[in-house]
């Protein structure tokens, strides 16, 4: 059988596919591929994947959102498990286009989740965000947090997501796990997030824009990390026995942080970037932007002893790949 994955042509959607594929599953891959950033990067991401693994990757560009549309595409198949990563991403693009994630990240997880009540996979994980912790003050964010108070529109859509979730696996015992992500970075990336934008910025002769003055401090974890605790959370649904789960659940659904457990300074990355493109750095210091937050650092304790996940990349080696990866894409 096949295992399902939503945001096929997304950043860490075709980074899990890869993985998955490449120790022998077969991967049924959907996703809009949507125009939120270029999407020739989506398509080289999908291209990729079926070259390597022509047959054992399918891929069909699909809504989820759209609820008769996912029917159509995924048929009879029948599905092991689900590893629903599509959603629509971004803090600061949730104030320009809220409906966008009030489609994707809410509409589309309840059909993700109706989904599920109709096919019965062994698991479910998705995808949720560190977004959630808002402003919190305790440090490093724990999963036992409560996460009331979000400060964006994405972040309340995760956590609405984490509320969804919960609801269906006491009320459908459907096993799930909700993955809050920090920060990732490295090779097939993002060109919204803060590691490319300062990279093209770098090669351009740019100036790079400095929120909060600079003074920002992120828990930034590799792409290959990520994946791994991804399997590795794949591989082990929640029991369903009644005892308490990561997270507070007495249902079969855990909640994790998947980061590096290391909050680094934003200076710190613009030095390593600095070394690798060979470019100095002009800085652009501007004011806290609405919805963002000064720091995340996650405490990984909880799927460290439960899940085995033990984050292997620095900064100091995943910058230097990313920059790398960056240079041969774009022929630099």
């Amino acid at each position: 059988m096949a295992v399902l994955v939503t945001g096929a042509a997304g950043f860490i959607g075709a980074a899990t596919s890869a993985a998955l594929l490449a120790r022998g599953d077969t991967v049924f891959g959907i996703d809009s591929v949507n125009d939120y950033y270029n999407p020739q990067l989506k398509w080289d991401r999908i291209k990729r994947l079926q070259s390597e693994y022509p047959d054992s990757f399918r891929f069909e560009r699909v809504d989820f959102s759209e609820s008769d549309a996912l029917s159509d595409a995924t048929g009879a198949t029948e599905f092991e498990s689900i590893v629903h990563l599509g959603a629509q991403p971004g803090v600061r693009y949730s104030l320009e286009n809220p409906a966008a994630y009030i489609r994707s990240n809410l509409v589309g997880h309840a059909n993700m989740l109706e989904f599920a009540r109709a096919r019965r996979p062994a698991h479910m994980v998705y995808a949720s965000s560190s977004s959630v912790y808002g402003n919190n003050k305790a440090i490093p964010f724990s999963v036992g947090d409560r996460v009331d108070h979000p400060v964006s529109l994405y972040a309340a859509t995760k956590k609405s997501d984490e509320l969804l979730s919960e609801s269906y696996a006491s009320l459908y015992r459907i096993p799930q796990t909700g993955l809050r992500f920090f920060t990732v970075y490295g090779p097939w990336g993002r060109p919204d997030m803060m590691m490319w934008i300062f990279t093209q910025a770098l090669f351009a002769g740019k100036p790079l824009p400095l929120f909060n003055g600079g003074a920002m401090r992120r828990d930034f974890t590799y792409i290959d990390d990520v994946v791994r605790g991804i399997v590795l959370c794949l591989d082990s649904p929640p029991l369903d026995d009644g005892s308490t789960k990561a997270g507070g659940s007495d249902a079969p659904h855990a909640v994790y942080n998947i980061g590096n457990h290391r909050s680094e300074a934003l200076i710190r990355v613009i030095e390593l970037l600095e070394r690798e493109t060979g470019r100095k750095a002009e800085l652009d210091a501007q004011s806290m932007q609405p919805g963002d937050i000064p720091e995340t650092f996650a405490d990984i304790s909880a799927i460290e002893s439960e899940r085995g996940f033990h984050p292997s990349t620095s900064i100091d080696v995943g910058v230097p790949r990313f920059v790398a990866w960056y240079r041969e894409y774009h022929g630099l």
